[in-house]
């Protein structure tokens, strides 16, 4: 069982930028994917970004490419998404996952945080 909280959301303005934490608690967190979706008000929920246990591996949607990295510090059971040069379309509720596979779809995921809201303004 792991337990995922997200912080670090909250209002920017456009061009500016936002780190997201999420902190997991559970043991054997570096073997698990983590990633990021996000939910915009009243639209289905999109992947964001993911990374592999040992960091080797990261996935990242063409909407997010260039301006989002993900990290990871296993000693601290933390995943970070680090957003630059963020739009008014990135608006959103924020969620981290974990899971086994490396994967954009949220199915593939076992555990969610509660979620952070990120809100930019134009």
């Amino acid at each position: 069982q792991v337990q995922l909280v997200e912080s670090g959301g909250g209002l920017v303005q456009a061009g500016g930028s936002l780190r997201l934490s999420c902190a997991a608690s559970g043991r054997r967190f570096s073997s698990y994917v983590m990633g990021w979706f996000r939910q915009a008000s009243g639209k289905e929920r999109d992947f964001v970004a993911a990374i592999s246990g040992n960091s080797v591996s990261t996935y990242y949607a063409d909407s997010v490419k260039g301006r989002f990295g993900i990290s990871r510090d296993n000693a601290e059971n933390t995943v970070y998404l680090q957003m630059n040069s963020l739009k008014p379309e990135d608006t959103a509720v924020y969620y981290c996952a974990a899971g086994w596979v490396l994967s954009d779809s949220g199915d593939r995921y076992n555990y969610w945080g509660q979620g952070t809201q990120v809100t930019v303004s134009s």
